[in-house]
């Protein structure tokens, strides 16, 4: 199997693509997903998106807000659950670090992903701070 990764323009993103691999990869439980205008706005909106196709259809998102020199925040990384375990995460991630090759990748891990990250490569930072609105 052959994947496609490769950086797009979130504003020519199918939305309902990128919705059915938020479904599927267990990541739409903590996104707004039933929301389509606010979904629309975070992959429109995003600095850098990353994607993974197969035959063309999308598998996995990177979606990152950057400024391409000090730091990205990898807000989201979705990858269809049929095809986790398979790499396509860590080559999406990869993807996102070529972008910008001297900014640090910041995110923050759903819990289930926790174990995950140290794994390859992410240390943990234990002064991070959400205000939500």
């Amino acid at each position: 199997m052959t994947w496609d990764i490769k950086r797009e323009n979130g504003v020519e993103l199918d939305l309902d693509d990128v919705l059915e691999v938020y479904r599927s990869s267990g990541l739409g439980e903590r996104r707004p997903i039933a929301e389509t205008e606010r979904m629309a706005a975070m992959v429109r909106n995003a600095d850098l998106v990353v994607t993974c196709r197969i035959n063309g259809v999308l598998i996995g998102i990177a979606r990152s807000i950057s400024d391409f020199s000090y730091v990205t925040y990898l807000s989201d990384i979705a990858v269809r659950r049929a095809h986790q375990r398979s790499g396509i995460g860590r080559a999406l991630i990869e993807a996102t670090r070529k972008e910008a090759p001297q900014a640090k990748i910041v995110l923050l891990s759903a819990p289930a992903a926790a174990d995950y990250y140290p794994h390859i490569g992410f240390t943990q930072h234990n002064s991070a701070w959400v205000l939500n609105p």
